[in-house]
């Protein structure tokens, strides 16, 4: 299988998710998790909480994936691995899929995902520390992408449920999309979060749908050399340097000598 079959077909099967995670007024289909006896827990709105939760629910839509394509799924070893699911086709191609989720912060716009690390295996390609096969083994490293908005009214934690009043629970989260896109083609020029050695994603929704990052022009080969030789201050010291190459795409292109 190709690497744009590949993509295709997780493609046409992801467009099929949001019947299966939303009620018919786009509410989040789920209201909280259940003890033994029957009592009902409202889910906690943190963002953790909440994109776990709804990967966990997606899980076995996708083993369903796999199996209609006669395709091998493997989960990650560890919670700290690279990356969340790799498919094996029966040529034994290697496709890496990540999990990424993030809230909408305006209608267009949303709050950022970080598309794993820039360092470690991602430079050293042939390594096998924190991944599942090296990094040079994957014929495409693909984002599927879960953008939701978080519930304008308030959810009572305190507050204990039985499957009597179920309907009573709001939804922490609602108006969940689904994407697959390359992580080339979504990424931008700057780290994910704070200090950690994490790349960055664009912010806007058509932009991530459509697969408009700002290396989508320039292709993966620009996208690779520049995170593989992107340092940050912390690391340019590290290096003995007075500062690092560069810090975004412009200073970069002076860097390669790029129009």
């Amino acid at each position: 299988m190709t690497k744009d079959e590949f993509i295709s077909k997780l493609r046409n099967t992801v467009r099929t998710f949001t019947p299966f995670v939303s009620t018919k007024d786009g509410q989040w289909a789920v209201k909280g998790f259940i003890d033994v006896y029957k009592h009902i827990y409202t889910i906690s709105t943190d963002t953790k909480v909440v994109s776990k939760i709804i990967e966990l629910y997606i899980f076995p839509l996708l083993y369903k994936f796999a199996q209609d394509n006669e395709l091998q799924l493997e989960l990650t070893k560890e919670q700290n691995f690279y990356p969340d699911i790799t498919f094996i086709d029966n040529e034994g191609n290697l496709f890496a899929v990540d999990l990424k989720s993030s809230y909408r912060k305006t209608s267009t716009r949303i709050n950022g995902m970080t598309l794993g690390a820039f360092t470690g295996y991602f430079r050293n390609r042939q390594s096998s520390k924190n991944v599942t096969y090296p990094y040079s083994s994957y014929k495409a490293h693909i984002v599927l992408g879960i953008i939701y908005s978080e519930n304008d009214k308030a959810i009572d934690e305190r507050k204990l449920y039985t499957l009597e009043n179920l309907d009573e629970i709001i939804s922490v989260v609602k108006d969940i999309t689904f994407f697959v896109q390359e992580k080339w083609k979504i990424a931008t020029d700057r780290p994910g979060s704070g200090n950690t050695k994490n790349i960055g994603s664009i912010l806007l929704i058509e932009d991530l749908i459509q697969g408009n990052g700002i290396f989508s022009e320039l292709g993966e080969e620009v996208f690779d050399d520049y995170w593989t030789n992107y340092l940050t201050p912390d690391m340019a010291n590290k290096a003995e340097l007075a500062k690092p190459y560069y810090n975004n795409l412009e200073t970069y292109k002076k860097f390669r000598n790029l129009k």
